[in-house]
Parts: C-alpha cells; structure tokens; sequence
C-alpha cells in the first residue's frame, strides 16, 4: 500500500483528489492539508511515501514545501499538481529535487500511475510542461535578486530589505533597478508580477 499525503488549498480539489485516489486498490491517503506550512508537520506524523503536493498555495508554496519536506523526510518523494504548468515552476522543481510533476488536468488515472512511478523511485513529467520549459529563456534573476524581489512581493521597503538580508540601503536598490531592467518591467510592482508568472518566485 503506497501511503499519501494531499496538499492543495482548494477545498473542492482536495476533496476531490482524496475521493478518486481513495478507489484505488493500493493507494491509501494518510492525510491532506491546506496550506505548505502544514507538509512537513503532517510527514512528521503520518510519515507518507509520497506527497502530492499543489504549486500554487497560499504562504509558503508547493515548491518550497517540497524542498522543506526533501530536509526533514528524505524517504518521502515529492509530486507536483499544477494548474497553469510555468516552466519556471518546473526549474524550481527540479532544483528542490521532486519526483514529478504533472498537471492538473491530468486524468485520474494518469494521476495515479504517476504516484506509482515516483513511489518506486522513478520521475514522472508531463510531455507539455517539458515542451514549455524547453521553449522560454532562462531565468536572468539571481539568487540575491529573487530574495529582494519576494520580499518586494511582500510589501517590504528597500531599508527592511537591507536590514534583513544584510545589505546596504543602497545596494538593494541597485538590486531593485537591475531587476527591473531585466524583465524589462515598468516598475517594481510590474517586476514582481513577470516574475510570478514565469515562476522565478
């Protein structure tokens, strides 16, 4: 029996996908959750061999959880569901070391043999979102630029910024002006919404 752990914000979704997973003979769904926060707590104590785990969640996102959930339960392997299927999101992936990722509108059952391939130590990744990943440039962001532009996201002002990441008043503004500049965006605002939806942060 492969036990699962469910983690998408929707209700409606996450019911769904714990009702059709529940059919099958040799899956068995150990817990769900809402939100990235609640992953690895819910590893911890249920201790799933595979995590399903939704990209798009509020807080800390499917991503994220999925390379917190590779620290804590290495044992566990991770499977990303996507709705929207950003080849940033797939780069992001495949640096936090998941084992899948396939999107939403798969069908059920290519759902669950891909729960089956990832338990047994295989990758799973959907013939689309490899195609879309192939075909956009590169992330020009650096790893210092996406601290500032996530904490820009959340509404930070360049001092916090410093302040938190170390950095003189001046350089995150720098930082700030280069990014602008590379997304070719009309402002901050504009910078964190390109970088959003290619999945950089």
């Amino acid at each position: 029996m492969i036990r699962l752990l469910i983690a998408e914000d929707q209700h409606v979704v996450r019911g769904a996908l714990v009702a059709l997973l529940g059919l099958e003979p040799d899956l068995e769904v150990v817990a769900e959750v809402g939100t990235g926060t609640d992953v690895v707590p819910a590893a911890r104590a249920h201790r799933p061999d595979v995590a399903v785990l939704d990209v798009d969640m509020p807080g800390m996102d499917g991503l994220d959880a999925a390379a917190a959930l590779r620290e804590a339960l290495p044992a566990c392997r991770a499977l990303m569901l996507t709705g929207n299927g950003r080849p940033g999101h797939l780069r992001r992936a495949l640096d936090a070391k998941v084992s899948g990722f396939v999107l939403k509108t798969a069908p059920p059952d290519e759902l669950a043999e891909a729960i089956r391939t990832v338990a047994a130590g295989g990758r799973v990744l959907d013939p689309n979102l490899a195609v879309a990943a192939w075909d956009l440039a590169g992330d020009p962001l650096t790893p210092r630029e996406k601290d500032v532009l996530r904490m820009t996201a959340d509404g930070a002002e360049p001092a916090e910024i410093s302040g938190a990441l170390h950095l003189s008043a001046g350089t995150v503004r720098n930082h700030l002006t280069a990014i602008v500049a590379k997304l070719n965006a009309r402002g901050r605002t504009d910078a964190v919404r390109i970088a959003r939806e290619a999945g950089w942060i």
